[in-house]
């Protein structure tokens, strides 16, 4: 709003839109050289003057009742903002629309899908599988409050060679009693055995590619393994997710779009855009400078762009979406360029929708977790132990907190799950959960602690006052909490322009930081004239931390 009206002011001064201008604007990053600043280096080949001239000339023509002052620093024109007008409108606003402050209606009327988690069945739901989900899981929540009806789909990978490769490990090593006891952790053991195996006898990898042929094929005994694996997984996922508050509207696999396939073989022929290359058939990319899409090997088995090109026409027939998201790692880059780029030789212009959001790997002692080798740190394992851990740390500090079990698997799965979304989303990071779980810095419990001592304390202020606005002295005092509630829907917007949930971890540490900094100088529930209108402030960061960390995926317990 207030960025709008000294965009506006600038605009009309330089003869300029509005749109243009505000594309320019900053913040400033300290404070007191004031709440928004717009540079004027750029005009200064224009006008044929110096940049601090051009500002200068600007800040003496401006004027706005919401801004205190407007002045010339260096090459840039500060805008002040009137801190009782801006605060207390800020706080009015919040107040009235709690979780919903920050909503837009951007996307109304829109449809997305979004492809995230998507593990392999018959394999633990590792740390490596993180990532996806919650990357996703947030990215949902930030597109519904924007407007957007999401649609979450769990892409599982239950079809294709690796499963041909297991049916060939259970076979030869298998023992039913001991995989019926403990099904994913035997399987996993037959799934790395064979890759070690397969690297002193070469004709394993055959005989693992002759298995799933026989399962593309409908063999009944090789089928009947297969849906033992899968239902025994999703059985496993499902406790995960539900641990997380993950939920899906599909879970849909590759293995579901087995009979969809071959309408996209024909399409693709029909269309003449298969080509032939040492046996098998493949799209070619050429004029993109990029390897063939690979369509069908030689043998005739379907592969994973097969399975995508399907899937991706069917969830545009389905649900009608006019953006198609997949958060899957940034190794799988060239697989969903190829993709986009094939559907667009087919003539679906609706290919422009599709985005692939690519992220960093979570590292293990500076190398990626690999369930071949059987280097797995298994995410469940992970969360126990965070939530045991926040369990010991209430029974030590606040023994006599009620709820203490649910309290601990908030601030157990929240400290893990915000430990991961607080890395900016396309870079590595190294699994720590020393760093996961501690209460102080930048940390999931830090936030969730600071949301628990507003709450304590709107508690023992009883109601909130009514009566006169906020005054200019308590907004003086709280202005670094009031700014940075006005940035909180910027924040929205720029995680979701960017697909990063990161900038949301990034500005409830903030906001947390700048409330306990007030809480640390400032009397709150000092009895006089003033209290009710520091608890508008005590009651606003309360709300928008809560709805931060929601859009995190992460509960804010109100006592902790």
């Amino acid at each position: 709003m207030y960025k709008s009206t000294a965009a506006e002011l600038l605009a009309k001064a330089l003869n300029k839109s509005a749109e243009e201008t505000i594309k320019q604007i900053e913040r400033p990053k300290q404070l007191q050289h004031g709440d928004y600043a717009f540079p004027c280096f750029a005009l200064a080949k224009e006008k044929r003057q110096s940049p601090q001239c051009i500002a200068a000339e600007l800040a003496a023509e401006l004027s706005h009742e919401e801004f205190s002052a407007i002045t010339a620093v260096g090459g840039y024109v500060n805008f002040t903002l009137d801190k009782k007008l801006a605060g207390s409108s800020v706080l009015k606003d919040i107040l009235q629309q709690r979780a919903a402050y920050g909503n837009t209606a951007i996307g109304q009327g829109q449809t997305v899908t979004i492809d995230l988690s998507s593990p392999n069945i018959a394999k633990p739901f590792s740390m490596g599988h993180l990532r996806s989900t919650v990357i996703g899981n947030s990215i949902s929540l930030l597109l519904e409050k924007q407007g957007y009806d999401v649609v979450r789909i769990n892409h599982v990978g239950d079809w294709g060679t690796q499963f041909g490769k297991l049916i060939c490990a259970y076979e030869k090593w298998g023992e039913e009693e001991k995989v019926r006891a403990n099904t994913i952790p035997e399987l996993l053991k037959l799934y790395v055995r064979f890759h070690e195996e397969a690297a002193q006898d070469e004709h394993l990898e055959q005989e693992g590619r002759d298995w799933f042929r026989k399962l593309e094929q409908g063999d009944a005994y090789a089928n009947k393994l297969w849906r033992w694996f899968r239902d025994v997984s999703m059985e496993e996922f499902g406790r995960v997710y539900e641990l997380m508050g993950v939920h899906f509207d599909s879970d849909a696999g590759e293995a579901f779009y087995n009979d969809k396939m071959e309408r996209v073989v024909k399409e693709l022929e029909q269309k003449n855009l298969l080509s032939l290359s040492e046996g098998a058939q493949v799209v070619r990319l050429d004029e993109f400078d990029l390897p063939p899409s690979l369509i069908k090997k030689k043998d005739g088995a379907t592969l994973y762009a097969t399975r995508d090109l399907a899937a991706a026409i069917y969830r545009k027939e389905t649900y009608k979406f006019s953006k198609s998201l997949y958060v899957v790692g940034h190794e799988q880059s060239l697989h969903f360029q190829q993709l986009k780029l094939v559907l667009e030789k087919m003539g679906y212009a609706w290919s422009d929708g599709i985005t692939h959001i690519p992220f960093g790997m979570v590292l293990q002692d500076g190398k990626k977790m690999s369930t071949r080798k059987g280097k797995l740190v298994l995410l469940d394992k992970v969360l126990e132990q965070a939530i045991q851990l926040a369990a010991a740390n209430i029974a030590e500090k606040n023994p006599n907190l009620a709820d203490k079990e649910e309290v601990a698997r908030q601030v157990g799965v929240g400290a893990v799950l915000f430990h991961d979304l607080k890395h900016e989303r396309i870079h590595d990071f190294e699994f720590s959960l020393e760093d996961m779980l501690r209460v102080e810095g930048e940390t999931g419990p830090y936030v969730q602690y600071t949301h628990a001592r507003a709450s304590t304390l709107l508690s023992k202020g009883g109601k909130i006052q009514g009566g006169p606005e906020v005054d200019g002295e308590t907004a003086a005092a709280a202005w670094p909490i009031l700014s940075l509630l006005l940035q909180f829907p910027d924040a929205v917007n720029n995680a979701v322009i960017n697909y990063d949930p990161s900038r949301i971890a990034k500005y409830v540490i903030d906001l947390a930081q700048a409330f306990n900094s007030y809480y640390g100088k400032v009397r709150i529930l000092e009895e006089d004239e003033k209290i009710g209108a520091r608890l508008k402030v005590v009651a606003a960061v309360a709300s928008v931390l809560e709805e931060g960390l929601r859009l995190l995926g992460i509960r804010a317990p109100r006592q902790m």
